[in-house]
């Protein structure tokens, strides 16, 4: 009999996991768009560092994240147990912010005014270490902000698909989309923001066969491509932004469903998402300039404070 019973616990300790790696799986699809995101938003903080100081800002970053998830994890869970309504208007105040952050980019290179601080230099031509290290506490401290808005994305689109579940089956699923996509983005950056390095170590290894000259040529093409890589994740962290909080914004709306369905009625699925990714980004352009807009009154009004 207790041969018995322990089989049963057996069997229903494997329908749990084979629920849970179910729904982890699908939960991983729906978040893989926001990881790319992700994945664009840090790969751009370490722009402007010195090589030695790359990694460890990512690092710090990473760390953050898993407070942020940490934090955000059993926020959301109480949240849907007790005030579910409340999701969705905290994450259009998420979406708003990172439409703001976009657009103050886009305004700092093309339109100019004082709508921003007094650009800072990089830290790799800071001659004071105080000043460099302060310059890296910003950018960590604002790379973990717009983390914390695309962790809660994260978090909030698991919870929907592990919400009719049993309450253990939704932490466990929850916890292991949250430490997953922390190592996914934070390695891969890592990797990004070293692959100058990889390539300067290619390029001067030695020997005199052909296959080591290609390895050599590899490398400095390695080198020369990383400055442009990190240029264009630049550009696309910020389109991020836009498309990020635009579709938030949009989903928490309801009458931006009615506006989209006519225009992707009919089409291709390809063409459908680039419509609703078109829809976004108007959104994300046009929420970031009215927050701007607010931002820049209420420190006419008030001062920056």
């Amino acid at each position: 009999m207790a041969g018995g019973s322990l089989l049963a616990l057996i069997d229903d300790i494997a329908s749990i996991l084979d629920d849970v790696a179910a729904m982890s799986k699908v939960a991983a699809k729906k978040t893989a768009s926001v990881l790319g995101d992700d994945l664009a938003l840090n790969a751009q903080q370490v722009t402007g560092v010195k090589a030695d100081r790359e990694l460890p800002i990512v690092w710090a970053v990473a760390k953050g994240s898993m407070i942020n998830k940490a934090i955000l994890v059993p926020l959301a869970l109480l949240i849907s147990a007790f005030i579910p309504w409340a999701i969705t208007p905290l994450l259009m105040i998420g979406g708003a912010y990172l439409c703001y952050e976009g657009f103050e980019k886009v305004a700092h290179k093309f339109m100019p005014g004082d709508h921003h601080e007094e650009e800072k230099p990089a830290s790799a031509e800071l001659k004071n270490e105080a000043d460099a290290k302060k310059l890296e506490k910003e950018k960590v401290k604002g790379a973990v902000r717009t983390d914390f808005i695309l962790s809660a994305e994260i978090i909030v689109i698991s919870l929907g698909i592990v919400s009719s579940a049993p309450f253990l089956n939704q932490v466990t699923v929850m916890v292991l989309i949250a430490v997953a996509m922390t190592i996914g983005v934070y390695g891969l950056v890592g990797a990004i923001v070293k692959i100058d390095d990889a390539g300067l170590y290619l390029s001067k290894l030695n020997g005199e066969s052909g296959m080591m000259n290609a390895v050599r040529a590899f490398g400095r093409g390695i080198v020369n491509l990383a400055p442009w890589l990190m240029k264009i994740l630049s550009v696309v962290g910020t389109i991020a932004m836009f498309l990020v909080g635009g579709s938030i914004i949009s989903h928490g709306l309801p009458f931006m469903h009615s506006l989209i369905e006519p225009l992707t009625h009919g089409h291709e699925s390809w063409v459908n998402t680039l419509i609703t990714g078109a829809t976004d980004l108007v959104v994300g352009l046009v929420v970031g300039a009215a927050v701007l807009a607010l931002v820049l009154l209420g420190k006419k009004m008030f001062g920056k404070k």
